[in-house]
């Protein structure tokens, strides 16, 4: 089965057909298959960028009756569709890759944790995985292997923003409230239902089945020395042409812009809401985990866009977001709230918002997850760059500093 050739792209957009990727795993040692994604240096693609070959190599070591592989899917950041433009039109890809995934770590059991939102999926999804039972790519002796036995079922997120954190989604999993676990320990040693579990996310998953067949050389060739491969950016916002780009990691936000066909543009916030905002003069940066790395969003803002305006609607989407758990993370939100507010009314002081930039600076250190350590981005990048506008908006007078 061919999947559909809608799209142009170097890795993930190019030719591929279902159950290749497996099929060649099937007579390899485990250790090679596994030394080929090393090679690759292939990094977690929802956002933190950790390796791979690590996570998978930890969850193989791990000894256990069970094991499992994960599939995130809840691409719940705003400005992000690209897993669902995968999910949609590329299924082979992801989850060939998750079949090789319980191949190299010894996981029998793959779970595809599916954003609750895109539930008009579910029943495509599981007509196609059907299918790939049925051509023994899943289930017993899969490709014809003795004792490779591996399925996947589908888990509905729970429309809740923390669950795209891999403990909080574990937590979804088992029937509980998505609250971040503590780590250590961590899921590749106790993940679902305390067993070794490695969490990956679409992108990820589906760059695996290219590399399997190609190759970790063949991989590194794209992108940069410190991010190696493409990346499928979900570009949204002030363009002619929106839509899901593959493009090489170290790519400029300049060339980008030219790609989709955006004029005047003032800013671009890259990584989602609990990214940064780009000014125009730093266009020349490259997007890159040692740049600007992000998980896949891009929104692009003209010269009509009032930057405050847009950092308000960030931060009241993390005060309705946060878990809660903790303090920094569940305060800390609303305080930063509060200050765009003040701004907004001209009822402010320079020190007081100074105060809440070192608030900001203190979450993103303090906080027990990714979503408290990531949301005062914005905050602190949008005042930074963007002080004139936001501070010379005529609300109002600035009162003493």
């Amino acid at each position: 089965m061919e999947m559909k050739k809608n799209r142009q792209g170097a890795v993930l957009f190019s030719d591929y057909t279902r159950g290749k990727s497996i099929e060649k795993v099937v007579g390899m040692p485990r250790g090679d298959v596994l030394a080929e994604v090393k090679e690759s240096k292939l990094k977690g693609r929802g956002g933190a960028g950790f390796p791979t070959a690590t996570k998978w190599m930890l969850t193989a070591a791990a000894v256990a009756e069970k094991k499992y592989i994960i599939c995130n899917a809840d691409e719940g950041e705003p400005g992000t569709f690209k897993d669902r433009v995968l999910l949609d039109e590329y299924p082979a890809l992801v989850f060939d890759g998750m079949v090789i995934g319980g191949y190299v770590t010894g996981a029998h059991e793959g779970i595809l944790y599916l954003r609750g939102e895109y539930s008009y999926m579910k029943k495509g999804l599981e007509n196609y995985l059907e299918e790939m039972r049925k051509d023994n790519l899943l289930g017993v002796n899969i490709a014809g292997k003795e004792g490779f036995n591996f399925d996947i079922n589908i888990k509905m997120g729970s429309g809740a923003y923390i669950c795209g954190e891999e403990t909080a989604l574990i937590e979804s999993l088992e029937g509980q409230r998505g609250e971040p676990r503590n780590k250590p320990p961590f899921p590749v040693n106790t993940g679902f239902m305390g067993c070794p579990t490695a969490v990956n996310n679409v992108e990820t998953l589906a760059a695996i089945s290219h590399i399997v067949v190609k190759g970790g050389k063949w991989y590194q060739k794209y992108g940069t020395d410190k991010s190696s491969g493409s990346k499928l950016f979900s570009v949204s916002g002030d363009c002619k042409k929106p839509g899901v780009f593959e493009l090489p990691w170290g790519t400029t936000i300049t060339d980008l812009l030219k790609l989709v066909d955006a004029d005047n543009v003032k800013a671009v916030q890259v990584g989602g809401a609990s990214g940064v905002c780009i000014p125009k003069s730093q266009f020349d940066r490259k997007l890159a985990y040692e740049d600007a790395a992000t998980g896949g969003s891009i929104m692009i803002f003209n010269e009509s866009r009032d930057m405050l305006h847009i950092l308000k609607n960030f931060m009241e989407f993390f005060v309705e977001e946060s878990c809660g758990q903790c303090t920094p993370c569940r305060i800390g939100n609303v305080k930063l709230l509060e200050g765009v507010e003040m701004i907004e009314s001209g009822n402010y002081t320079f020190s007081y918002i100074t105060k809440l930039k070192e608030l900001g600076q203190s979450m993103q250190v303090a906080s027990k997850c990714g979503l408290g350590q990531s949301s005062p981005n914005s905050f602190l990048s949008i005042l930074e760059n963007f002080r004139d506008e936001i501070f010379n908006n005529g609300n109002g007078g600035v009162n003493v500093r």
